[in-house]
């Protein structure tokens, strides 16, 4: 497979990565893209043992092509003798070329701590400190937590007993649907550069990914190329009705990413620095309005490009489990049966989100459990090396056979045995459709999937669960999108919550309510761009279950402080722990406790601010520490409201609204 373009040939050999993903004492699983196909081989130096160098053979090395000087390495390598646990594992890539052998240090020298001549990773003896956030958003014009991080980890550098045992990114890792001006031209300029795949685009106003590129619409008037929801009513029209909407909600999908290729640069674009180097963001012809917002947004992106270097490094240093959220593929992902049927009845609207599917399979979904995906990933490999073959065009009936595949696939949920067992929830693809309505929101989980849950969290003492939406929110936002549900416009207000369905948050209720459900249950939640903790219990139970809701997000967003402010305020002032109001919500069987952050004002219960939540828990598997490491360089804290609940003595909650002294 050749490029006619000759100006590839000074391509870096490593574009993105490596990025550290599910490891463990026998076997370790890692992220790479490289210009060209690799032979790498693995350095291992565990603190105090001698070093291991293996060979990266076709057992252990997976090259997948996504462009003419694009190659997917996925790497996974099973060790016959187990790494220690506890220790700092210094580890390397070694890259042979005709001047010698290079290291990460000699590719990737923004990878290393200062000082350091290797990264390294700690596999913990347990899950009891873990790294957890969400919402990435590059053009929010405000600091990465990810680089947040980065600062803190480098600072515990030779501390490896400190080191968290995952970094959870639990939802928007990239905005498929909301993407600036400036990173969209820094897309099409990586796609050029590095010769990503073309395809055909059935349905589309458009006849490729060429002409789509090529397009007047391609910038800040994409929703003008999506299909409309000719099928739908709820989704064509405003609250007031009238006003046709293409098939996607998002209200800001002007740049909506649509092929393949697109998505794959993103991912790179937004995990790596190297490819920053090969792009620019030459203003396209714009309109006045247009091309104000485009100089606004490139100096944020701008920022954004210089932090990334903390923020792969921190990628490179823990161990990672990834889970989607809606926009990771497209704002609204499955919120009704109703959205489900417009979006992937039209031809178009339906390879837009398999494209993003697809991408998250390669560079997210695989790495947290390759055997669980093998079959998946080989359906994506053949299409890939297809593509290879036909010189560089993804074969359009194979495409939408994979797709197709891969939006009826089940199995994007995660599980991690250890103390404490982690499980990561799929609340995206395994909906309760409503028996009501298909306008009205579905359930985040179907029965099938909640039962199945039930079973692995039975009889367990403690467990860590991974729910993008946090299932116990802000009561106050619930009722609202309610409200908006109830009128008809749940596409509004984002109804994405567990409460939104009565069945599916009926039954999970009752799973925690379950005699059989004993134990501590941590529940890490990102979503909504604030940050908050709650202590739960079961009203009328002695004895556990004991459920604790940690929300942080987001990563690289914020709610709007003013209606932040307001909500917050109404609902401390309606929802007050003695308030009559909690008898009317599907929460009455349950007592929740807000922590406070300690750096709030008096009162505040939500934290707005970009950074990344860590929490420690103690050997029972209950919070010791719950924080947001703030991406403007201070740490929150959200301290027990009664050190007498951490003995499981019940106490009388204090009083709404009273300041903390």
């Amino acid at each position: 497979m050749t490029s006619p373009d000759t100006e590839h040939d000074a391509l870096p050999e490593v574009i993105a990565g490596p990025l550290l993903r599910r490891l463990s004492t026998e076997r370790l699983v890692i992220w790479l893209v490289g210009s060209r196909p690799l032979s790498p081989s693995l350095m291992l130096h565990p603190a105090g043992h001698p070093p291991r160098h293996l060979a990266l053979n076709e057992a252990r090395l997976r090259r997948l092509p996504l462009g003419h000087h694009a190659w997917l390495h996925l790497v996974d390598v099973t060790l016959d003798t187990p790494l220690p646990r506890g220790v700092r594992i210094d580890y390397d890539l070694k890259l042979p070329g005709e001047g010698g052998t290079t290291g990460i240090a000699d590719w990737a020298p923004h990878l290393l701590h200062e000082g350091a001549s290797h990264p390294g990773f700690v596999l913990a003896d347990s899950h009891r400190r873990l790294l957890h956030g969400s919402c990435r958003r590059p053009h929010h014009d405000g600091p990465d937590g990810l680089a947040r991080a980065d600062a803190w980890l480098a600072e515990r550098r030779d501390a490896p007993e400190t080191w968290p045992a995952w970094l959870l990114m639990t939802g928007d890792q990239i905005y498929a649907d909301d993407v600036a001006g400036p990173m969209l031209v820094a897309i099409h300029g990586l796609i050029h550069r590095l010769g990503l795949f073309d395809e055909t685009l059935e349905g589309a106003t458009v006849a490729d990914s060429q002409a789509l590129y090529a397009d007047p619409a391609t910038y800040y008037r994409r929703e003008a190329l999506l299909p409309e929801a000719r099928s739908s009513d709820a989704l064509r029209k405003g609250f007031f009705g009238g006003v046709r909407k293409p098939v996607f909600t998002s209200a800001n999908a002007h740049n909506h990413l649509m092929s393949f290729a697109e998505v794959i640069a993103m991912y790179l674009l937004a995990w790596s620095p190297v490819p920053w180097r090969l792009v620019g963001m030459e203003e396209p012809t714009l309109d006045a309005e247009n091309a104000a917002l485009f100089r606004r947004e490139k100096a944020v992106i701008e920022r954004f490009a210089e932090g990334l270097p903390g923020a792969a490094r921190v990628m490179a240093h823990l161990p990672s489990l990834m889970i989607f959220d809606d926009h990771d593929i497209t704002d609204d992902w499955n919120l009704t049966a109703d959205w489900e049927r417009t979006a992937y009845g039209h031809p178009f609207s339906r390879r837009i989100i398999g494209n993003a599917l697809l991408a998250y399979l390669l560079c997210q979904g695989w790495g947290n459990d390759p055997d669980r995906l093998a079959a998946p990933l080989e359906e994506a490999a053949g299409l890939l090396e297809r593509a290879a073959e036909r010189e560089g065009w993804l074969p359009a009936g194979e495409q939408d056979t994979v797709i197709g595949h891969l939006l009826r696939f089940q199995g994007w949920e995660v599980q991690v045995d250890g103390e404490p067992r982690l499980i990561v929830l799929d609340t995206r693809t395994r909906r309760w459709r409503s028996e009501r309505s298909p306008r009205r929101p579905s359930g985040l989980m179907d029965w099938e999937a909640l039962t199945e849950l039930q079973q692995q969290i039975l009889g367990a003492s403690s467990v860590v669960i991974v729910s993008p939406a946090p299932m116990f929110g802000v009561k106050l936002i619930e009722a609202i999108q309610r409200l908006f549900t109830l009128a008809g416009r749940p596409l509004l207000v984002d109804a994405e919550n567990w409460m939104a369905h009565r069945g599916a948050a009926s039954v999970m209720l009752n799973i925690f309510r379950h005699s059989r459900t004993p134990g501590h249950y941590v529940i890490l939640s990102g979503d909504v761009h604030y940050s908050f903790a709650y202590d739960i219990r079961i009203r009328h139970r002695r004895e556990g279950p004991r459920l604790w809701q940690i929300t942080s997000s987001g990563l690289k967003n914020a709610f709007p402080d003013t209606l932040l402010d307001w909500f917050d305020r109404l609902n401390r002032w309606l929802y007050a722990p003695r308030s009559p109001l909690n008898w009317f919500t599907q929460r009455r069987g349950m007592v929740i406790t807000p922590r406070d952050p300690d750096r709030a004002r008096a009162g505040e219960r939500l934290w707005n601010g970009a950074g990344i939540g860590l929490v420690e828990l103690d050997d029972q598997g209950r919070p010791s520490d719950i924080r947001q490491l703030d991406a403007r360089g201070f740490d929150v804290t959200f301290p027990d409201p009664n050190d007498s609940l951490a003995t499981g003595e019940v106490t009388r909650v204090r009083p709404a609204g009273r300041a903390r002294q």
